[in-house]
Parts: C-alpha cells; sequence; structure tokens
C-alpha cells in the first residue's frame, strides 16, 4: 500500500463557527469532490468541530473534567460532532469515496486531555478494504479527569505517528499560518516558532486555536512528518504534491 496521508479539514472551513451548528454542506461537496479525483494515496480524514461542539464543550466546561455535574454535557457535545460527521461521511460517498465515520468517544481514552489509547488496528484494516476512516474532535474518557475534549489536531499527531504517515495536510479557511501583517508565514520550525505572532479565531475555540495547530504539528516534525497548513481551496494541489501556496511545518 502507498503511504498514508492524513488530511486534517478544520471545523472553521466545514461549519459557521460564529453560530448554532450550521453544515456548510457546499463546501463539503467541494471538498468531496477534490478528494473522489485523487484515490492514488491511502487517506485518513480528520475533521474538527466547529460550531458543532466547540459551544456544547465550553457551556459544559468539559475541557474542565466532568463529574456528576455536567456529566449530561458528553452526549449532548458528542450528538453535536456526529450530527458533522455524518455530514461529511455522507458527502464523500455521493462523490463515490468508500468513508465510514469513527467516533474517539467509542474508541479513545485520554489522561489530563491527552491521548493515551487509541487502537489504529482497526483504521489499518478498513484501508486495507478500500475504506477511508473519518475521525474528528471529540469528548472522551479521560482517566484523571473522568471525560475531556480530545481536539482534531491532537488525532492528527497521534494517528500520523501511529500510522507511519507520509505527509499531513491541514485545511483551513485561510491561506496558512499567518504572521505579522497577516502574511503567509512559508516555513516553521522549532526555532522560529518561539518569535513568531500567531493570531487567534474570535469564535468559541476550545481546543487552542491556530497556535494549538501549530504546536500539534511541531511534534510530528519531530520524529520527521512534515505538515502542511494551506487553505481548503488549495486541498487538490496538497494531495498532488504541488505547491498550495501554504506553510509548512518541519523539513527543510
Amino acid at each position: 500500500m502507498p503511504d498514508r496521508v492524513v488530511v486534517k479539514l478544520g471545523g472553521s472551513v466545514i461549519t459557521e463557527k460564529s453560530g448554532p451548528c450550521r453544515i456548510d454542506r457546499r463546501r463539503l461537496e467541494e471538498i468531496s469532490r477534490a478528494i473522489s479525483g485523487r484515490n492514488k494515496v491511502p487517506l485518513i480524514l480528520v475533521h474538527g468541530a466547529g460550531s458543532c461542539g466547540h459551544p456544547q464543550a465550553q457551556r459544559y466546561r468539559l475541557q474542565d473534567g466532568v463529574d456528576g455535574a455536567n456529566r449530561k454535557g458528553i452526549a449532548i457535545t458528542h450528538a453535536a460532532v456526529a450530527r458533522l460527521n455524518r455530514a461529511v461521511v455522507q458527502a464523500l460517498r455521493r462523490e463515490g469515496v468508500e468513508a465510514e465515520g469513527i467516533h474517539p468517544l467509542h474508541l479513545c481514552v485520554a489522561e489530563n486531555g491527552r491521548i493515551a489509547s487509541l487502537p489504529l488496528e482497526p483504521l489499518e484494516r478498513l484501508q486495507g478494504l478500500g475504506i477511508t476512516p473519518v475521525l474528528h474532535g471529540d469528548v472522551v474518557t479521560d482517566r484523571a479527569r473522568g471525560a475531556s475534549i480530545v481536539s482534531g489536531d491532537q488525532l492528527v499527531t497521534c494517528l500520523a505517528t501511529g500510522l507511519r504517515c507520509s505527509r499531513v495536510g491541514v485545511a483551513t479557511d485561510v491561506k496558512g499560518v499567518l504572521g505579522p501583517g497577516r502574511k503567509v508565514v512559508p516555513r516553521i520550525d522549532a526555532a522560529s516558532v518561539r518569535d513568531l505572532a500567531i493570531g487567534g479565531s474570535g469564535a468559541s475555540d476550545v481546543t487552542g486555536g491556530m497556535r494549538g495547530k501549530v504546536e500539534e504539528l511541531l511534534l510530528l516534525a519531530e520524529q520527521g512528518i512534515e505538515s502542511h497548513v494551506f487553505h481548503v481551496s488549495r486541498i487538490g494541489a496538497f494531495l498532488d504534491g504541488k505547491d498550495h501556496g501554504g506553510t509548512i511545518i518541519g523539513g527543510r
């Protein structure tokens, strides 16, 4: 099997992040069409929650842990992200991509907000059958906190490492990682990020925004896995291995 590639769809790309759970179905159709036309590389897709998860998680303060007072937030938050996941999978299938939604709540265990256990064999076996796994940011059980939020960005790090992926692509609603003057920073490494001012989103986000993404991707860079952050309209260029006009994290 050719080298695997992980592609992350930002929550702000596929939902209206500042409002209720509004799914951008036209954008999902465009993304699915681009993926459908490039099926030579085995993909694992991960998507963020956007407005289908972040507001609910914030309302019930799931990022701080779960006890009897806020445990109902688990079901409410998961239902929101699962709804978005179904929409992503359905859009892919309509374009001829065999896809299957995978819910981290049912598989993943965290410890103090970091993934401690995530079985990867089911994902490998699905890919062996020509099926694209589609995971998402989710609420999961947590050994220390009862439950916590695991972001799509953290899932990307875990999957890319555990499944020995060759590249990671992060499709966003901006051209790349933006620095001073909102100009795209073409390349980032552990040394340069310390002096880099990275802007954040004004919308509700309990998982760290763009800086959180960069920090996760730098963990991959330490293991020799190159990541690419680009505008979602350039997803085809990324899959084709062409210039996407965004930011490369790690590499030379």
